[in-house]
């Protein structure tokens, strides 16, 4: 077996673009969050074409200290028009209403829900009101895409939200797992449909937010980053099997180490690695962690006739595979690069998924077609990370993870 050369895999591959989901460093001085940057992604030569003049009325929920609910290009989308705003903090909605140019505001999601005006909301609030939030949209009528994860901590609020999904199947629901956009998760997918890894036999997945030692938790709403514990945020690892074959983890034993920067509370873990079995027959190591680092988001799978791996090398070199690997692959050719994005709408950050996750969710809408990652995804990218945290209480025990189908 031999590594597939750069031109055979993706044609005229770009040298230049590496990774861009690893940052070196920890917290900068502008105090942005790691892995927001905008950065550096690949996709099809081929230009976007517009399919309709139809424009999506969508809400806007959540400008936190993230101010995510804007950084997804919904009001750069030519199929978009924000019609409302929301945020619990009236300045923090002013200033999201004047980012976005959108005039009519909301005091609460609560009262934005009742907009009949309204088709679609982005839920960019606190983790642990995610599901919540989400099922309160679909029990309105609403489309519904939020943030990562389904869930912080409280499954009950992810089994609610999965029945709701279930009584409304004419309405799109997305969770926006920005690792599913990165460049080389995307081509992964397309390899395993097209067969070129054979059953992925081993898969790994990581997640280290860094940050200086002993630094205060970033700040968040009722203090819930500082309340929970690292796999119970596992979804830009899990995101790496999960998104790669959308099958599910069955079981998992986990440990957990616990911190010792000056001050901390020493009953919490600083990091979490699980092991898990696939439903394919395979393993997985998931990690997340909150140690000093380097900033990665990043994966690899190797499977019975290819395996994939770009954390440090150009996409465009990231495949490894026996002849019949290569085949596959080079026929593939373009299609593994993500589309071109509509005018006016930027990659983003996180590796370059912002403005696909966006897109993503609007022409599921529009075209009325499946989301990239839907309820039974994203709850097998999260469901795993809380039995790994049980897991790793109880010293490593293994745990069986619920399946969810639809």
């Amino acid at each position: 077996m031999k590594k597939i050369d750069r031109r055979s895999f993706l044609g005229a591959a770009v040298a230049s673009v590496a990774t861009p989901y690893v940052l070196s460093g920890s917290a900068r001085a502008d105090d942005k969050v790691p892995g927001f940057d905008q950065t550096e992604t690949e996709s099809s030569e081929k230009k976007w074409e517009p399919y309709t003049d139809r424009k999506l009325r969508v809400g806007l929920v959540g400008y936190g200290f993230c101010k995510f609910s804007a950084a997804f290009s919904f009001q750069d989308h030519p199929n978009v028009e924000i019609v409302a705003v929301s945020d619990l903090f009236p300045d923090r909605c002013a200033e999201l209403a004047k980012k976005v140019k959108c005039e009519k505001t909301y005091p609460s999601l609560e009262e934005m829900v009742k907009d009949d005006s309204i088709e679609a909301i982005f839920c960019a609030t606190d983790a642990p009101s995610h599901a919540r939030h989400a099922k309160l949209c679909l029990e309105h009528g609403k489309h519904v895409c939020h943030a990562v994860p389904v869930f912080y901590g409280n499954p009950e609020d992810g089994d609610a939200l999965f029945e709701t999904v279930k009584k409304n199947p004419g309405l799109k629901y997305a969770m926006f797992e920005t690792s599913t956009f990165h460049d080389d998760l995307y081509a992964m997918e397309k390899i395993y449909k097209a067969g070129g890894f054979g059953k992925i036999i081993y898969s790994e997945g990581e997640y280290d937010h860094t940050k200086e030692p002993g630094a205060p938790s970033y700040p968040s709403y009722n203090d819930w980053r500082k309340n929970g514990f690292p796999l119970w945020y596992p979804t830009h690892a899990t995101a790496y099997y999960v998104g790669v074959t959308h099958k599910s983890f069955l079981d998992v034993s986990a440990q957990g180490i616990r911190s010792t920067f000056p001050g901390a509370d020493p009953k919490k873990f600083v990091g979490e690695a699980a092991f898990l079995h696939t439903s394919e027959g395979g393993l997985s190591r998931m990690m997340c962690c909150n140690a000093y680092g380097t900033y990665l988001e990043a994966g690899r799978v190797r499977g019975e006739i290819g395996g994939f791996d770009a954390t440090y090398v150009p996409v465009a070199e990231g495949y490894t595979g026996t002849s019949d690997g290569r085949k596959i692959v080079e026929a593939l050719g373009d299609s593994i690069k993500k589309p071109a994005l509509p005018p006016g709408v930027d990659a983003g950050g996180h590796g370059g998924s912002h403005g696909y996750l966006c897109c993503d969710f609007v022409d599921a809408i529009l075209k009325d077609q499946d989301t990239r990652v839907g309820i039974v995804d994203a709850l097998n990218m999260t469901v795993p990370g809380y039995y790994a945290h049980l897991s790793a209480l109880k010293d490593g025990e293994t745990l069986k993870i619920p399946q969810y189908s639809l």
